[in-house]
């Protein structure tokens, strides 16, 4: 008799700490789902910082022939150039300004006298430094001020700067993939921990189909109890991606090897951090209920 009366309490009970155990495990799988797509996050967004600072430090520079050394044909040339599609900024260095440049390049004052008395006699030549909007075109507008009349010399880096481009370009869209990849994972987690609670609660779904209940006021409760997973498994990657950006930050200066390579300042980057993995974590938590509901509610009344 007593077992009749407390088995119902038993199994609502055990029922109860099956279903917690389901979802803070779903919430510790997209935990760490999280933790690992604020990293990618966190190393995708910097490489794109550094693959801009190299960009913008990648210039093409333009020697101008000695035949087109007056002030009109200077000008007509750095207004060609500046009509390019793709060319942020052109800024022109006479001459002087060239063999001043040279002479400084050599740390040693013998050897920049030795330099000295070509000083009179120029044999520099007049140029233009270009600056572009993406790396990715450094070669392809190289290519169109070489064919500007008066041009005598383009250089850009050759290939070696086009490859150092595309190499961080590479690296930065593997993260980003990877990062998808991750939250799709996600997904399948909370599909799959939603679809068993569905089947834990198969009875109380039938019966509330029976007293007429909609299929999307069924749905609604697993969306929101998805959206929490989400929400709860995006706390701690949170807290970790903030203080530990910060402290790396502040260990290294903000510098990595060189100052072309400058991490990201951390505020307001963590604050848009914080505010990605939450949201993906809904999202993923959202998505992957909605799909293992549907899959389970498929008939229409």
């Amino acid at each position: 008799m007593l077992s009749r009366i407390f088995r119902p309490i038993k199994e609502g009970f055990f029922g109860v700490g099956r279903h917690a155990a389901m979802s803070l495990s779903s919430a510790s799988a997209v935990t760490i789902t999280l933790f690992i797509i604020g990293i990618f996050l966190i190393f995708t967004a910097n490489v794109q910082s550094f693959t801009l600072n190299i960009e913008q430090s990648m210039e093409i520079s333009v020697l101008i022939d000695y035949d087109h050394e007056q002030q009109e044909q200077l000008d007509a040339i750095g207004l060609a150039i500046g009509n390019i599609d793709g060319v942020r900024s052109v800024n022109f260095s006479d001459k002087d300004q060239e063999f001043q440049y040279y002479i400084d390049s050599f740390e040693d004052e013998e050897e920049q006298a030795i330099f000295e008395p070509f000083r009179e006699d120029n044999p520099m030549h007049h140029a233009y430094y270009v600056e572009v909007y993406d790396g990715d075109n450094l070669e392809t507008i190289a290519n169109q001020i070489s064919q500007i009349e008066g041009v005598y010399e383009v250089n850009y880096g050759g290939e070696s700067s086009v490859t150092l481009v595309n190499v961080i370009n590479s690296v930065r869209n593997g993260g980003a993939i990877l990062a998808i990849a991750l939250s799709l994972l996600a997904v399948f987690l909370i599909q799959n921990t939603i679809k068993v609670t569905i089947l834990a609660r198969a009875d109380e779904i039938a019966i509330m189909r029976n007293v007429g209940a909609k299929n999307g006021f069924i749905r609604s409760p697993f969306l929101v109890e998805g959206i929490i997973i989400g929400i709860l498994g995006a706390i701690i990657p949170i807290l970790c991606m903030i203080f530990g950006y910060i402290y790396l930050y502040d260990a290294l200066g903000g510098v990595v090897i060189s100052n072309m390579f400058t991490l990201i300042a951390p505020h307001p980057f963590v604050l848009y951090l914080a505010l990605i993995l939450i949201g993906v974590g809904i999202v993923v938590g959202f998505i992957g209920s909605w799909l293992s509901v549907n899959k389970y509610l498929r008939w229409k009344r």
